[in-house]
Order: structure tokens, then sequence, then C-alpha cells
């Protein structure tokens, strides 16, 4: 059978190239001009586009409302909340749609904690489901999430899962607070806790709120920067190193960029976070100029190999291995000096390792939860010698 594929066309319109604050939607992929730009990727749909798709937990949402029924990309631009991330609208008329202004507040977030439960168990409240629909989830990931809304603006709800085997709301929060820490670049997060269930509250980092309402960034995410998929064919190009190349080309001041980006890398090693993966990662301008999103996702993956630990994304010229001498093997492509690598893996390394539990059980983790996850920060082959020269 011969593979049916499906070519995506953008051109941008004139009225848009000829307003004075005319910016591109993507500065590598989309670029400003009356040209037609064309893509196989991703059944024809632009990464910059596609970036405002619903993830896997909302698409589940948007089934469940339709009785099961499959939705294409089309259909869930149209039909997804405008409430998405980034500064993107779509509609089949010429006028932008008027954006939704109504959220629920965080007082409602029991409601919206049994109504997630009711699409992860497929229950008979599913035709209550639009109810949540309507408020918006296009935030990444594929847990159970929200937006909220309180007297400092719009934030992420991330559900606890009824079959968690450990808490990832306070463990994620205790991990954003000793990023911080670290003087990495987070976003701001608290915990409410919801009858007996903790739901993490992450400020968003599209959104600012203003008098008038909630200004817009743009964004693109980890996956659009180096024009990867999220496919297994496209696995070679998860790297955080193709995504520092990318960011030193797009970003007005690329040394701070990617050496943050190096950072981020060295903790998610500390952290044994495997799910560091690009879409996770992404780039947002609130005026022209772009800059690396703030750290978020930031858990580690239980259970973990004890023999080698990996992250989702290549981070040196030994792959995705979470060790010390492949998280250093690159870091010229970094902006970085040598010895500058040098100092950031190390620090990194006996700050985790020495703060981690004062840190989990100051926000209130659990002496169980950090039992369970404690291996994932005492990492014994971190700098056992390697086979093969990661010291390049």
């Amino acid at each position: 059978m011969v593979p049916i594929i499906t070519v995506g066309r953008f051109v941008y319109g004139k009225n848009y190239l000829g307003n004075p604050d005319v910016v591109p939607i993507a500065p590598l992929e989309l670029k400003l001009g009356t040209a037609t730009c064309r893509t196989t990727k991703l059944n024809g749909t632009f990464g910059a586009l596609g970036d405002s798709c619903p993830d896997d937990w909302e698409r589940r949402v948007f089934e469940t409302h339709a009785g099961g029924a499959w939705l294409g990309e089309i259909d869930c631009l149209l039909h997804a909340p405008d409430d998405r991330a980034g500064a993107l609208g779509f509609g089949l008329g010429l006028e932008s749609p008027a954006p939704k202004r109504e959220f629920n507040k965080t007082l409602d977030l029991d409601e919206l904690l049994t109504l997630a439960d009711a699409v992860i168990a497929d229950g008979p409240e599913a035709r209550q489901v639009e109810d949540l629909m309507l408020i918006g989830t296009s935030m990444g990931g594929a847990r159970p999430k929200t937006v909220v809304e309180d007297m400092n603006g719009l934030r992420v709800a991330m559900f606890n899962r009824p079959d968690d085997r450990w808490k990832h709301a306070r463990v994620e929060h205790a991990m954003l607070e000793r990023a911080k820490a670290r003087g990495l670049m987070t976003l701001h997060s608290r915990v409410q806790t919801v009858g007996d269930r903790d739901v993490p509250l992450v400020r968003r980092f599209d959104r600012e709120k203003t008098g008038g309402g909630h200004l817009r960034a743009r964004m693109i995410s980890g996956l659009t920067i180096p024009r990867a998929e999220d496919t297994r064919q496209q696995r070679d190009r998860w790297s955080y190193v193709l995504l520092a190349d990318e960011l030193r080309r797009m970003c007005i001041d690329p040394g701070r960029e990617t050496a943050e980006l190096f950072r981020r890398m060295v903790f998610n090693a500390q952290i044994s976070n495997s799910d560091d993966h690009l879409r996770n990662h992404a780039a947002i301008a609130k005026a022209k100029d772009w800059r690396l999103s703030p750290a978020c996702d930031l858990t580690p993956s239980m259970p973990i190999s004890l023999e080698r630990r990996d992250l989702a994304m290549n981070c040196g010229v030994l792959g995705r291995c979470a060790h010390a001498d492949n998280l250093l093997s690159q870091w010229a492509r970094f902006h970085l000096e040598r010895v500058q690598a040098q100092v950031i893996i190390v620090a990194m390394e006996m700050q985790v390792a020495s703060t981690w539990y004062e840190v989990s059980r100051r926000v209130g983790v659990s002496e169980k939860d950090c039992e369970t996850v404690t291996s994932a920060f005492a990492d014994p082959g971190f700098r056992l010698p390697l086979e093969g020269n990661a010291d390049a």
C-alpha cells in the first residue's frame, strides 16, 4: 500500500504583513514573507500551529465529550478552548475570534477533580466533561489538568491520579523550589489540598494579568524549535544540543538562554527526570525577542535503572546517558567555557544530593514518599568510568 502524504500549506495574509508591529509566528519555521510555506510533517501541520493543538489529556477530554469519535488536527484547532498555550487563535472567518474570558476559580477545584477522575474512569459523569473542556486545558503533558484563576492570574492545576504510587504534586513542587534555589528560571507554584488530594497550582508562563484581562505571550514548543516530530523515527532530533544550536539562532542573548538550558539539563540528570522531552521545553516572546520559557515538569522518574540513567533527550556525544562526562562533552555548543560547565555540574551534583530531602519535607512531602523517590537523587554511576570516549 502506498502511504498517503498530507501536504500542509501556509501563507501570511496581506493585512497581517502590512501591520507595522508584524512578527513571524515562528522565527525559523514560518519566516515573514509572501511565499507559500509547505510541510509534510505532522500530517501536514506546521509545528508552530501544532503547538496549539490539544495534548494527550485534552484530546481524551474532547473525544469523551464527542462520544469517542476521533478528531483530526483541524477539528482540534477550531474547537479547542481559545485559552490554548501561546497567542494564536483559530477560526474560519477573516476576523480573529473573540477570546473567552471565563475561568473556573481555585474554589472550583473539588468539582474539577471529580470530573477529571470521571474522564480517567470513563464514568457516567462524562456528559459533564464539557464544563471541564470549556475552561481550557492545552498546556502540555498527559496528566489530568485544567486552568484556574486566582487573584494573581492564571494557573495550571495538575491533578494526581487515583492510581499514583506517590504524590507527584508535592514532589514536583519541591523540585521547582530546589531548581529555583539553584538559580534556574522556574514557574511559581503552590500546592492546595482538596479533600485528601494535593493539587499543584503552577503559574502560566504565557499569560500576564493586566487591568484589562490577560496579556498573551507567543510560544513555540521545544519540539518545533529544532523542527522535530513526536515519533520514534525523529528521536535523533530529541536533543539538548540541537535545541541549544537553534536557540543561538533565534534569541537576542543566546549565551544566556543556552547556559540556562545547560543548567536545566544537568538538574534533570541529578533528579533522574527521564520525562524531560521536547514538549516540556519552549520559547516565548512577550515582545519581539524570544527566550527560553521557565522550567516545568521537573519530576523524578520512578522506578529507575541502577546501572545506567538516561534522559529523554540526547545530552552529549554518548546520546541520552545522564553521566557527568557525557553532560560535559558538548560544553562549547552551550556558549560555555569548559571550566564553567564543570563548575555547574559539580555544584548541581553537590547541592541536589545534600538538600533535596530537607526541601521536600519542608514543602510537605511525606516521609514515605521521600523514601520512595530517594534513589533518584543518589546515582552511584554518575562519575564511574564510561565505556567509550565522552570527552569531546
